[in-house]
């Protein structure tokens, strides 16, 4: 039964990889190359070099590829090099394939902002797959084993923003290069919020004389755990129970309503909590994206 859930789960992983690699060439090919969007890390470099040599983008993509995959070797093992290999073999051949269709649209906002977009759903399946399309995605591994409190996508932003400023020098048009920026912001807000929004929740803290009706309807209501913490007050030196709860942004409106009708004195605080390990959410020994 593990062996089957193991290939399950591998075949799982190839089709996430595979969707994310036909994103990629779709947000390459269809918008950003053919309207001289540079979206940054190697992607953006081989547009370079096809404007300079007349390399195709996608060929490009896996020639730049192949010393970072040696060092992605080196570091994270056969395992991920096979499925990076895969994705980075894959996303330069769709890279290829759409840029034979042409530009969906000629207009650089359109292009910056669906582009963007796409490219980063692409990438954002890719990398939960536990993958990368190679390039600046390993180096960006290698950064967030270090630098742990990055987000993926700031990392990435970081990185392609230098790229997107190095392509001035071959596009020489100051609005082209606005506009791929453009898309490099878009690329990065979006990649976290589908790499990382559907982990994204409420911390909630609720201090109250009536906490235990309160936490008491937070259980029945919205189905959310909940775990008292024993705490006193510094001036009035009284014991007071402390509500701490773990709830979906979908339903944090709804325990607001249920603290205010039972105790419009609470204290409460609310903070978003971006990874949360345990029952309902990630496994606490899965890998850090």
């Amino acid at each position: 039964m593990a062996e089957k859930k193991t290939i399950g789960k591998r075949a799982m992983d190839y089709l996430l990889i595979t969707m994310g690699t036909v994103l990629y060439g779709i947000g390459v090919s269809l918008f950003l190359d053919p309207n001289n969007l540079a979206p940054g890390g190697v992607t953006g470099i081989a547009m370079i070099l096809n404007r300079l040599t007349g390399l195709s983008t996608g060929t490009g993509i896996l020639l730049i590829n192949i010393p970072i995959l040696a060092a992605g070797l080196w570091k994270f093992g056969f395992r991920f090099l096979i499925s990076t290999l895969y994705a980075t073999f894959f996303s330069s051949v769709f890279t290829n394939i759409f840029a034979r269709f042409g530009a969906l649209t000629a207009d650089p906002l359109l292009a910056s902002l669906a582009g963007g977009a796409v490219l980063a759903a692409g990438l954002a399946l890719i990398f939960r797959a536990g993958a990368t399309t190679g390039g600046t995605d390993i180096i960006v591994k290698f950064l967030r084993q270090k630098y742990r409190h990055l987000k993926t996508g700031r990392l990435f932003f970081l990185l392609d923003v230098l790229i997107v400023t190095a392509s001035l020098l071959v596009f020489d048009d100051i609005d082209t290069i606005l506009y791929a920026m453009l898309a490099v912001v878009v690329t990065s807000i979006v990649f976290d919020a589908v790499l990382y929004g559907f982990d994204e929740a409420k911390l909630v803290y609720i201090i109250s004389d009536h906490a235990e009706t309160i936490a008491q309807r937070i259980m029945d209501e919205l189905e959310a755990g909940v775990t008292f913490l024993r705490g006193k007050g510094a001036y009035s030196n009284s014991p007071k129970d402390v509500i701490l709860c773990v709830m979906r942004n979908t339903v944090a409106p709804k325990a607001e309503e249920i603290v205010k009708q039972e105790d419009p004195l609470a204290f409460m605080i609310i903070s978003s909590a971006t990874e949360i390990y345990g029952e309902g959410y990630k496994n606490i020994f899965s890998e850090k994206l």
